[in-house]
């Protein structure tokens, strides 16, 4: 049920089909080609673009500190240490339920990457690169019954399924 060829899509492709082909694709890649593809997934989520928008009232001193550290050092970084970031990110939280939107396409990415680092769960990454189909759709929104009618998604979900040969 794989969808395959940014551009080639046979009709509209909803999004519950791109969601089933990523799983398939998680489900079948090896160990290599996983992490291969989450390290470039949580490249792409962390950057600093999505975090133009979050101000002071999101998180506090240490906390914008923490994620800084864990941004940078991404592909370098343990599970363990990872997991230090996140826990001194969750106890600076000041958003009371109303955090910005790509701050929390970060933090999600960065919870579903330790997770992945921490436990080697093929979900995770199957979560992550959710996380980043949202992220498009949150610059450009795309409508479920035609999710890769825009140049955008279908690009991301290209980089998806080539980065994940079956």
């Amino acid at each position: 049920m794989v969808i395959v060829g940014a551009g080639h899509y046979p009709g509209a492709v909803r999004y519950h089909e791109c969601e089933a082909a990523i799983r398939e694709l998680v489900d079948a890649a090896d160990e290599d080609a996983l992490r291969t593809f989450g390290l470039s997934t949580i490249t792409r989520l962390v950057r600093a673009d999505l975090l133009v928008e979050a101000g002071e009232d999101d998180l506090d001193e240490d906390a914008w500190a923490a994620l800084t550290t864990a941004r940078e050092h991404i592909a370098s970084a343990d599970a363990t240490e990872l997991r230090a970031h996140l826990n001194r990110i969750d106890e600076g939280i000041l958003a009371g339920g109303d955090m910005d939107p790509g701050l929390l396409i970060v933090l999600s990415a960065l919870e579903h990457w330790t997770t992945y680092r921490e436990e080697q769960r093929r979900g995770e990454l199957y979560e992550l690169a959710i996380r980043s189909l949202e992220e498009v759709d949150y610059r450009v929104p795309a409508a479920l019954d035609d999710f890769l009618a825009t140049p955008e998604m279908a690009a991301e979900y290209a980089r998806i399924t080539e980065s994940l040969p079956a």
